[in-house]
Order: C-alpha cells, then sequence, then structure tokens
C-alpha cells in the first residue's frame, strides 16, 4: 500500500549510518560461511582427495568465528543485526545472547571433530554424495536457529538442517540406511508440520514473528489469547524433534543406521536444537505458560529419562544402547526446563552442552570399538582394552562422563538440577535424576565390561595383525574427551556461562533493548 512521503521516516535516526564493525558480522558470518562452503564443496563433489582437505580447514575457521562470537557477546552483550531497510519487527533479524553464542560455538567444535572423524568414515562413494556439503549445510540450519531472532526464520533454519540430515542419513543407499531414513523423516515432517501450525497461530494472535516483539506483547495479550493452545502446540513439536517422551520412538529407529560419524553428529547435535527451541519460546517468551505446564513437563522429563536408560540397559548393540542415552539425556534436560528457576535452566543449559560433545565422542568411541572388534554387538565383542588400551582408557572417561560422576563434565549440570530440585521440593524429580545415573552406570559398566574388558572369545592366532587406526579418528576422540575431562576439573567458566545465559532467558530485557533500543539517537 502506497503511503504518503512526508510521512517517511529520517533512517538516520534509527539505523547506524557508519560501516558496521568487522566484529559485528561475526553475528550472520558463520551461516554464511557455513553455506559459501558447502557450495564450494558441492562443486568440487567429484574430486574427492579434496573433500577433507578443504571442510576440515572450512569447520576451523568456523569454529574460531563462533568463538569470537561468544567472546563478543560476553564482553558486548546481546547482539542483533537487521537485514535490509526493514525495521524491527518486520525485517529479518539475527539476535544473538549467550545462549546462542554458547551453543553455536560448541556445536561448531563438535562439527570440526566430525569433519576429522569422517576423513576416515566416509569412504569415495560416501563423499562423491555429498558428506561434506551436507556437513557444511546441516551446521549452517543447526547456527540459523542458534542465532536467529525471528520465530518463522527458526522454522526455516530448521527445515534447512533437515534436509540436509535426510541427505547424510542416506550416504551408501543400504536397505538399513532407507528403512532408518523413511522413519526418521516421517516423524520429523509431522514435528514440522506442527511447527508451523503453531507459528501461524502465532502470527494470528500476535501479528509479529520477531522473538523480541513477542517478548512484549505477550504480557499484553495474557488472559485475552489463547497462549496455552499456542505453547502446547510448541511443546509438542518441539518435544518430537528433540525425542522426549512418548514422541521419541524415531530417535532408536533411525540412529543406528547411516554411517558413524552421522550417527555422531546427529547424537550431539541435532535433538539439541530441539531442546534450544524449548528454552527460547516456553523460557524467555512464555514463562507463565511454562509455568503452567511445568508439572506435565516434569512427568514427561522423569519418563525420557527412566525409559531412556532401561531402553539403553537392553540392547545387545552398542549403537542402538548409545540411542537410549541420547534419549535418556534429553529428560535431564528438559527436567531443568520444567524447574524454570534460574539453577534448573542453567543446569539444562550445561548439560545441553556437555552432552553435545560426549555423545559425539562416544559414537566416536563405539566406530573404533568396532574396528578393532568387528562387531557393534556385544555378544561378539571383547578384549578391546587388550587391542588398544588408549582406545579403551578414552572410551572409559566418557563412560564415566555420560553416567555423571565426579571429574568429568556430566557430574556437574546433574548436581545443580538435583539440588534445583530439591530446592523446590521435587525430590521425586530428584529421585528420577539420581536413579537414571545409577542405571546408565550399569548400562556403560555392563558394555565396558563386555566390549572392554572381557577377553575376546575365537582368537585366530594365525590372524593378520590389525591395520592401525587412522590417526584422524584418535584425533578426534581425544579432542572431545579433552575437553568433557578440562570441564570436569574446571567448570567455573562454563558453569558461569550458563548461569548467565539462564538469567538472559529469565530476563530478556538485554534482549529486547539489543532489537528495540530504548532511546534512539538523535
Amino acid at each position: 500500500m502506497a503511503g504518503n512521503s512526508e510521512s517517511l521516516q529520517d533512517f538516520s535516526l534509527v539505523y547506524t549510518m557508519h560501516p558496521v564493525a568487522a566484529a559485528d558480522w561475526l553475528i550472520v558470518a558463520p551461516v554464511v560461511w557455513c553455506i559459501l562452503m558447502g557450495a564450494v564443496l558441492l562443486m568440487l563433489r567429484k574430486r574427492t582427495d579434496l573433500q577433507p582437505l578443504i571442510a576440515i580447514p572450512a569447520l576451523a575457521v568456523l569454529a574460531l568465528m563462533t568463538l569470537g562470537l561468544l567472546a563478543h557477546v560476553i564482553q558486548n552483550g546481546t547482539l542483533t543485526m537487521t537485514m535490509g531497510r526493514w525495521l524491527p519487527p518486520f525485517g529479518i533479524s539475527f539476535t544473538v545472547d549467550l545462549l546462542g553464542a554458547f551453543f553455536a560455538a560448541t556445536s561448531s567444535l563438535v562439527a570440526l571433530a566430525a569433519g576429522i572423524y569422517g576423513r576416515s568414515d566416509v569412504d569415495d562413494t560416501g563423499r562423491r554424495y555429498g558428506f561434506y556439503p551436507f556437513l557444511m549445510l546441516i551446521m549452517a540450519g543447526i547456527l540459523g536457529a542458534f542465532l536467529t531472532g525471528d520465530i518463522f526464520n527458526l522454522y526455516v533454519w530448521f527445515e534447512v538442517l533437515l534436509i540436509s540430515s535426510f541427505g547424510l542419513l542416506v550416504l551408501g543407499s543400504e536397505r538399513k540406511q532407507l528403512d532408518g531414513a523413511v522413519k526418521y523423516a516421517f516423524l520429523n515432517l509431522i514435528a514440522t508440520t506442527l511447527f508451523l501450525v503453531a507459528t501461524g497461530y502465532l502470527y494470528g494472535l500476535f501479528g509479529t514473528l520477531n522473538m523480541a516483539d513477542i517478548a512484549i506483547k505477550a504480557s499484553e495479550l495474557r488472559g485475552t489469547a489463547p497462549l496455552m493452545t499456542l505453547v502446547t502446540l510448541y511443546l509438542l513439536a518441539f518435544a518430537m524433534k528433540a525425542a522426549a517422551f512418548p514422541v521419541n520412538f524415531w530417535l532408536p529407529a533411525s540412529y543406528h543406521t547411516p554411517r558413524l560419524v552421522v550417527s555422531a553428529l546427529f547424537a550431539g547435535l541435532l535433538t539439541k536444537v530441539g531442546i534450544y527451541a524449548l528454552l527460547r519460546i516456553l523460557g524467555m517468551l512464555f514463562p507463565f505458560e511454562r509455568e503452567e505446564l511445568s508439572f506435565i513437563i516434569a512427568i514427561a522429563a522423569a519418563l525420557t529419562m527412566i525409559l531412556g536408560v532401561i531402553g539403553a540397559l537392553a540392547q545387545n548393540d552398542i549403537r542402538r544402547s548409545l540411542g537410549f542415552l541420547v534419549i535418556s539425556g534429553i529428560g535431564v534436560m528438559m527436567a531443568g526446563l520444567a524447574l524454570g528457576s534460574p539453577a534448573g535452566l542453567s543446569g539444562a543449559i550445561f548439560y545441553a552442552a556437555h552432552s553435545m560433545v560426549v555423545m559425539t565422542a562416544l559414537y566416536f568411541a563405539a566406530g573404533i570399538g568396532a574396528r578393532l572388534g568387528g562387531s557393534f554387538e556385544l555378544t561378539s565383542a571383547g578384549g578391546l582394552y587388550v587391542k588398544n588400551a588408549l582406545i579403551a582408557a578414552m572410551t572409559l572417561m566418557l563412560f564415566f562422563s555420560v553416567a555423571g560422576l565426579p571429574l568429568f563434565s556430566g557430574f556437574w549440570p546433574k548436581i545443580m538440577l538435583v539440588k534445583a530440585s530439591l530446592d523446590i521440593g521435587a525430590w521425586w524429580l530428584a529421585g528420577s535424576i539420581l536413579v537414571t545415573g545409577f542405571l546408565t552406570t550399569i548400562t556403560v559398566g555392563r558394555i565396558w565390561l563386555l566390549a572392554y574388558w572381557r577377553p575376546a572369545a575365537n582368537v585366530d592366532p594365525d590372524a593378520e595383525p590389525l591395520s592401525p587406526l587412522p590417526m584422524g579418528a584418535t584425533i578426534a576422540l581425544a579432542g572431545l574427551v579433552g575437553l568433557s575431562v578440562l570441564v570436569g576439573v574446571w567448570p567455573e567458566p562454563v558453569m558461569a556461562l550458563a548461569q548467565d545465559a539462564a538469567r538472559g532467558l529469565l530476563d530478556p530485557s538485554a534482549y529486547v533493548l539489543s532489537v528495540f533500543p530504548a532511546e534512539v539517537p538523535q
């Protein structure tokens, strides 16, 4: 609709008219970099020898970008960049607070490890069919979801990572991979449809999709608009994407089918995007509705924890067991969301970052163990400690971490969540976390005893010696294990980041002011 030219605003009053500082480009640079490098790798898909030589340095640059962005946010607070000449809430905005920057940096480090590990795990056929281009594009979707300030664009980035994940799932085109991809795609498309329906409903109620604008208007509409229906739709959609009970059955049916590095990447990152969306939308935008749903979320969290670890304990395939442990960890994170307190949310944030690193590393360790022992089946494996003591020791450290034992990264967030539960009298939720930790210890102890400590059966004395493990796989595993140990013995920096990120969710004023400055320069 045409307007009167006399009513046009002086853009110098609302825009920064001088060149953007170099550091501020870090707000969008990670996503742009991933798309650009994905396109370059796609053009060179037939040069399988060049793929890892380009992709691994590109992932290293991406990690440096996101670490620089995290440092920039720590120093300067929440940052916003709006595209084009459309003012918020109409323009597409990237808004980066501590939560988004922290998750972006952690996921980029995990992706770098996956790129290094994939050099030995993905053969020429997998590279030709696009492993490294899909890896860059899935990171574009993940980082876009962490950095966007607009709910519709959150949906768009979910679609980007979902499409890329389909390509990674079917690398190799084996029957089991296609079967797992169908189950994965069907359930995730249902979740995506719910997400889109909820977003359309939200736009009808609020007339905006900008998160900062929604945070302002939510209090005005509360009591007159059916916000509980809206939030319940979002809860169901993101709980399905995060693989929370009772909509978690797609994960163990699909995560054991693709290449090991793909399973590792999915286990470490994809479900955490669902958790991030729950924290952002329920924790920051609709805290009152989250409080009304807190008991339901807590019940779902407890059942996700307990049933997930029981499922892991019942498996003979190590990859399927790890898939159920991924589900169990999602329950721990949802417990923090259910609590909704600063301690609860910070525990969930800390645990999500820990899970990104440790679950990825556990899949790496399982792949190396299968290479050493020849099988993922516990009934066939054995003697891995004798075959490679270093790999066995690193795997044991990861088992301690996922079980939440002291001096490893999983210990501290569980302590934070147990204390937060007891502080409000939710003893049964604290008990669920502790029982889950105990059952997880039994689960990983069983894997260790059967696959690593038990002597290998039917050893052929005339068998040829094992070929040496690829150095890249060992380096990728060692890097993630070292990160878990470092956070375990020195948790204060990560704990402080998680606590500050939780405070930013509970008090979104800095987020809102970054998008809508309180004072307009004159």
